[in-house]
């Protein structure tokens, strides 16, 4: 997704303001441990869920400062002369831990840990924190609406209401999150997506009658296309569609009103025409409470778009990157309310018999720390990501985090699955060993 002049530009100018002070003071050199996480989950959220992993990989590799970009930063006097020949020839050699995509995270978990100088970490604030907090703001609205979909299809179609790229994402982190299709072509040809949709009411509009709207649509992509039968008269939107496509019609969309009642009487039109096999596809302003008050309702198909980008109220996962470590001794910032642990962390989830997950231990990681014992049914979250700057092979790939998100969800404790407010569904417990 990123090219390597665009990457560069992801940088903040205060990241340049601690290079150019670091370079010239000589601790620019310094092993530093950069580690994300978050403080507190958004009002109303129960566990997080990491999205975006994979970009960041992409966007740490193709990190680079090319001549037109110097150029600028010349320009505009950012940074001196020192800085500009460091940064011509950069590229990140450091290591890099953390929560595959699809992993449910916590308030403390380290959810990224980066290791190299202080000057390559610190370039690398920025873009690691805008694509984590972007995405897995996304993944947690839509693994909440996936999981009040309870089973049934799920769409998403909200590229209208984000930035063009922002849009390619969120379809991708939908599909993890349990999604089964984007109307985003590109995120389509890009990650092999599957996607769907179907016209809009402008379709409708260009024809002189609905008959006539339907019949170009039907005779374009066969009986098994999707009528959007609300543009006029929903009843007889209907008896118009199954006239026209036959009882093999393949669904009907509803985009207005109050989706409930009239999904009902949608179903019982359908049936008494004979098109029971004819799926109903509700769509407008959805967002997961809104599904989850349409479980006892004849849907087939959820359609959501605008709720989902913006991440259902949390745009944002308020992640941060603070330093933890340097040339192996813990630093830790004490500000009122903004105060973090010091030193390299790793996590162990602790797990019933049953699977269930009872809590996140987050412990002192390093030379001279012993990890916590592991149980039977535990494991240490974190997994190698990238290795003197090159990404490890055989990392996994959407469908295995997909099933991952899957699996930890289950795991969750049955309250932890609400939609009401809450503690966080596992607890963090801190060690330091």
């Amino acid at each position: 997704m990123s090219d390597p002049a665009s990457t560069a530009l992801r940088t903040d100018h205060y990241e340049l303001t601690m290079l150019s002070g670091a370079l010239r003071d000589g601790t620019a050199e310094r092993e530093c441990v950069f580690e994300v996480f978050t403080r507190r989950l958004p009002d109303g959220r129960r566990y997080g869920v990491v999205g975006g992993v994979e970009r960041v990989l992409e966007a740490v590799e193709n990190f680079r400062f090319d001549e037109p970009t110097l150029e600028a930063l010349e320009r505009e006097r950012v940074c001196d002369e020192r800085t500009l020949e460091w940064l011509r020839n950069f590229r990140f050699t450091g290591d890099v831990d953390g929560y595959p995509e699809g992993e449910l995270y916590f308030p403390g978990s380290p959810v990224l840990t980066v290791r190299g100088s202080f000057a390559e970490a610190v370039l690398l604030e920025t873009v690691v924190l805008s694509i984590l907090n972007h995405d897995s703001a996304v993944a947690a609205a839509a693994a909440r609406m996936s999981s009040a979909a309870n089973g049934r299809r799920i769409i998403e179609m909200g590229s209208r209401r984000t930035h063009e790229e922002s849009a390619v994402a969120c379809a991708r982190i939908a599909y993890l999150a349990g999604f089964t299709a984007t109307s985003n072509l590109e995120a389509g040809a890009r990650y092999g997506i599957p996607t769907a949709g179907t016209s809009a009411h402008s379709f409708t509009l260009l024809h002189d009658s609905e008959r006539e709207a339907f019949e170009a649509q039907v005779g374009t992509l066969g009986a098994n296309t999707t009528l959007l039968v609300d543009t006029y008269d929903i009843t007889e939107g209907i008896r118009t569609a199954v006239d026209v496509a036959g009882t093999e019609l393949g669904a009907v969309r509803i985009d207005s009103g109050d989706v409930g009642v009239l999904a009902r009487q949608a179903r019982e039109q359908l049936d008494a025409l004979g098109a029971t096999g004819t799926r109903i596809v509700v769509s407008g302003d959805l967002d997961e409470f809104a599904i989850a008050g349409l479980r006892a309702e004849p849907v087939d198909v959820y359609g959501v778009g605008t709720s989902l980008v913006v991440g259902s109220g949390a745009p944002t996962a308020g992640m941060v990157y603070k330093l933890a470590e340097v040339d192996g001794r813990p630093v830790a910032k004490r500000s009122s309310h903004k105060e973090s642990r010091g030193g390299s962390k790793a996590a162990l989830r602790r797990h019933k018999s049953t699977g269930t997950a009872l809590e996140e231990v987050v412990f002192r990681n390093g030379p001279g720390c012993e990890p916590p014992p592991a149980g039977p049914h535990d494991r240490f979250v974190q997994i190698p990501l990238i290795r003197d700057g090159e990404r490890v092979e055989d990392l996994p790939g959407l469908e295995d985090n997909r099933q991952r998100l899957r699996h930890a969800l289950v795991s969750l404790p049955w309250e932890g699955l609400k939609l009401s407010a809450g503690e966080p569904a596992v607890p963090t417990v801190f060690e330091n060993r």
